[in-house]
């Protein structure tokens, strides 16, 4: 069985003072907190989220 491709995903900055949709789009991610590292499927949706938040996380390298 092949691995899926996953990518880890850190939020460097706070989520206050930003819309409530990019609040919304780190919980949607899984993040809670600052420094919170989750580990997600590389999928296209997933890649939209943490292009929208761009400025408030960081991708680190998977697997």
């Amino acid at each position: 069985m092949a691995k899926k491709d996953t990518i880890r995903v850190r939020q460097v900055k706070s989520g206050i003072g930003y819309s409530k949709s990019q609040r919304a789009t780190l919980v949607g991610l899984g993040i809670r907190r600052m420094n919170q590292v989750v580990e997600l499927e590389d999928t296209p949706s997933v890649r939209g989220m943490v292009n929208k938040v761009s400025h408030l996380v960081r991708i680190e390298s998977g697997e």
